[in-house]
This record gives C-alpha cells, structure tokens and sequence, in this order.
C-alpha cells in the first residue's frame, strides 16, 4: 500500500456496510460497490464455503493495494441456529386452540408433533413460556414438559413447514453463542486477516469474553444485539465489547415490533456515550432485493439511524442476494449524505452529546471538537497505534471530517467503521514538528483542506504509546 497518498474520500460521515454473496462476489462488483460507497464489506458465513469468502477476501485485498486505501472486512458468524426436523408430508396447518408435541424423536412429524433437536430448549422451559416458529409466523405455549418433550397450545397457528426456525423469547439458553462450526469459521477468517468479527446469538456478557478469549487481539470484536435477553445485560456487553449492531430483524421476531425503534435510539445512543462503533441493521432497504429504488419508509429509516448518530448503516440480502445491489448501495450513500447536510441533524448531535468522562484524553479531545468548531478548522487529524486517540474523536461527533493517521494498518482497517473517520495506512513519525507537516501534506494531498485552512490535531506523546492522547495543536496547511 502506497504511503500518505489515498485518493479516495466519502462526503459523509456515516460509515455503509455492505454484505457479499451472489450478487456481488466477483472483483468487479466489489470494486464497484467500494467506488458507490461501501466502507466495510460483510462476510456472512451463515451462508457460502470457506472457498467462497476467501476469494473475496483476496478480492478486497487486491482491490485495497489498488486503491490505496484501507477496507475494513467483518466476518460475521451464524451462531446456533434452532430449528424443528421434518414432516412426514413437508408441510402442515396448525389452528389455534390445537395441542401440538415437540420431542427428540427423530421419525417425521405430523399434524400432532415435530422433532425438535435441542434438549437445550427443553431444559430451559418452564409453563406457560412462548415458542415462536418461522419467525413468529406460528407461535406455540407451553404447557407440560420434561427432559425430552414440550406439549403445547396452539396461541397463533398457519403452515409449519420443513426446518423452520425456532426462538425462545425472555428464556436464556444454556447455549454458547459460538457453536462448532463457528469456531471452525473463526480460525478460518482470523487466519486470513479479517478485522472485524461478529458474534451472534449474544445472550450475556459471558459470551462475548468467551469470543474475546478465542479471538486474543486479532481483530476487533462485535457483538449483535438480536436476543432480548441480551438487552438486560447492555452496559457488560458495550463495554467487553469493541463494536455494536442492532440486528433490529431479530430483534423484532422475540419482542414486540413497537419496541424495536426505542431500543435501537437506546443501544445507538450508549455505544456513542462508551465510544463503542454502533451499526444498525436487517430490513432498511428490504424493498431492493427486487426494486431499483426504495420506499419512502425505508429512506426515512436510513435518515433516523443516520438523524440517531450512529456509526454505520448495513445492507445485508439488498446487496447479497438482490437484483440491485450498486442501486442500494448508492441510495444508502445518498440517504446519509443529504441527513447530515440538513442543520436539524447538527444540531440533534449536539443535543444528545454525551459528556466526556473525566480523563485527561477524553477532556483534550473534547476540546479539540470546540477548538475545530472555534476556528472553522477543515480537519481534525488524529495521530493512533491502538486507535483509541480516534475513537475518543468519533465519539464527539465533530462536525468536520476526522483524518486518522496511523503506522498500523490492522488498526486503519478496523477503524474504517468509526464515524467520520478517513484513515490512512503510514509511516510512523519521530518528532512533534514531523507530524504536523505530515498531518497537512496528507490533509492537502487528501482533499480534506486547501492552503490557508486550519487543522486541529490530537496525537498521545511519546509517540506509540496506546491510549495517551496529551496533545493538542492548531496547524496551518501551507501550500
């Protein structure tokens, strides 16, 4: 990767994250998503071959040297997936009222019972608690049960077919969030330099330390809020946490759909107060998997996540699996850009600005968002080994642009999904007065300020020392 020189830039600070699959596998559509404006691509390995997401990983790669810029790549694994066996006839109709059976044994079901292949569930139920079958399509009470069965009532009935999908709302599974096939899919992207990994089926804060152990600084790690029961426990998981989404699909299937939008401006707004990059996810431009523009809803559900401050908004079967994947990646783009040109959004940042924590670091950066804002300053350029220098920037929500320089590429990468922040992959400085000349040659070169424009710079001092943000300076860029 060429040093200090990277063309590219976005006109927002809103990060897009972008889901590979069929529809977008092959280098020219990746390249071509990443010039419409993806920043981050998601691997989902719920789906593919280990063959399949290491030719696209070799693909961003290749495109990252070409462009000269850092791409950040998440590796987002499946999680356990709980579903019933089979019927005998593929499919049956269940009424309410009807009593239906849910056991271990394995011979085809029918309109009395099904398998149900998770002694797991079974040794967490208890009376009365709700099943919900093919996302909440069907949904089942339990009445009595045992080690190996569950009898239940018919609350919410329709067609059960082959397989489908089983959640067990307000219960928490004695299930690790990391089966055996994700820690396989682990090894695999960590040994291929993902940088960041997203962990499902989050149910407590013991999951993600267990993720955490396994991964051992290799990347940086996300946790998906998809469990209710995950949301009780918000304040552990931010914090052991390197990232957040609100898998609002999920969500919605185990908690009622008029909870959902409360809660995701509630997980936006803590990650923003911990620091934390926080995506919002599943369903937003749902109607392009087979239309070229979307509906006025799904705009207006981008504009709030965007109007929430939040640091990415994800596309996930839109660009994966959809007829239109550049389309929603542009919308996406469009949508971001023009919320924060509006002064409604500027000023709802700084009505729910969260307060600096009481720390030297978090009291200079604070100050440099002012300073930047005091002094029309184009740019705020941070000076990062571990990243924490920049992400107390993002976390202040400035109004300009952050230019994250730093020696450590693994770092550039990851701190691709930050807010705002337009990192550059460079060589390491040795004094204070070669950092500023750096920070204005690449801020010119970079298209963030022209000559006669300010710059506020943050950087820790000695330099390479994580987490020691101590100055601050104001800097002219020169012609």
């Amino acid at each position: 990767m060429k040093p200090d020189y990277h063309p590219f830039r976005r006109y927002r600070q809103t990060k897009v994250v972008a889901t590979l699959g069929p529809s977008s596998s092959s280098s020219e559509m990746i390249e071509a998503l990443f010039r419409a404006g993806v920043d981050v691509f998601r691997l989902n390995f719920s789906h593919g071959s280990h063959d399949d997401h290491l030719a696209r990983i070799e693909a961003i790669r290749a495109l990252e040297d070409r462009v000269s810029r850092p791409i950040a790549i998440m590796a987002d694994l499946q999680g356990p997936k709980l579903r019933i066996a089979t019927f005998g006839e593929g499919a049956i109709e269940l009424q309410p009222g009807m009593r239906f059976r849910l056991d271990l044994s394995t011979a085809p079901g029918d309109g009395a019972r099904v398998g149900l292949p998770h002694p797991e569930i079974f040794a967490a139920l208890v009376p009365g608690t709700d099943l919900l079958l093919d996302d909440g399509k069907v949904r089942l009470r339990v009445g009595t049960y045992g080690a190996d069965f569950a009898e239940t009532e018919v609350v919410v009935g329709g067609r059960l077919s082959n397989r489908k999908g089983v959640n067990v709302p307000n219960v928490v599974l004695p299930l690790s969030a990391l089966t055996a096939k994700d820690q396989a899919d682990l090894a695999f992207a960590l040994s291929h330099g993902v940088d960041w990994v997203a962990l499902s089926f989050v149910q407590r804060a013991e999951d993600v330390a267990e993720a955490r152990r396994l991964i051992a600084g290799r990347a940086a790690l996300l946790s998906k809020l998809e469990k209710p029961q995950a949301i009780e426990h918000l304040d552990q998981i931010i914090e052991l946490s390197d990232g957040l989404m609100v898998a609002r699909g999920d969500l919605g299937v185990e908690m009622p759909a008029e909870d959902v939008p409360s809660l995701q401006k509630n997980i936006v707004y803590q990650s923003r107060k911990a620091g934390k990059p926080v995506i919002v996810a599943t369903q937003m431009l749902e109607s392009m998997i087979n239309a070229p523009t979307p509906t006025r809803a799904e705009a207006s559900d981008v504009a709030t996540a965007v109007y929430d401050g939040a640091d990415a908004v994800m596309l996930s079967a839109e660009t994966a699996s959809g007829r239109y994947p550049l389309e929603a990646v542009s919308m996406m783009d469009r949508i971001a850009h023009r919320v924060e040109q509006d002064p409604t959004y500027r000023t709802i940042m700084v009505a729910q600005h969260p307060d600096p924590r009481q720390t030297a670091a978090d009291a200079i950066t604070a100050a440099a968002r002012q300073v930047a804002h005091t002094v029309g300053a184009a740019a705020i350029v941070t000076y990062t080994t571990s990243g924490s220098t920049t992400l107390r920037a993002a976390r202040e929500r400035p109004e300009v642009p952050i230019l994250c320089l730093t020696s450590h590429l693994a770092t550039a990468r990851r701190l691709v999904l930050a807010y705002g922040t337009h990192t550059v992959h460079t060589t390491d400085v040795a004094s204070v007065a070669e950092m500023v000349v750096k920070a204005c040659r690449i801020a010119y070169l970079d298209g963030f300020a022209e000559p006669g424009q300010r710059l506020v710079i943050t950087a820790g001092v000695p330099f390479g020392t994580p987490g020691s943000t101590n100055m601050l300076r104001i800097a002219w860029v020169e012609g």
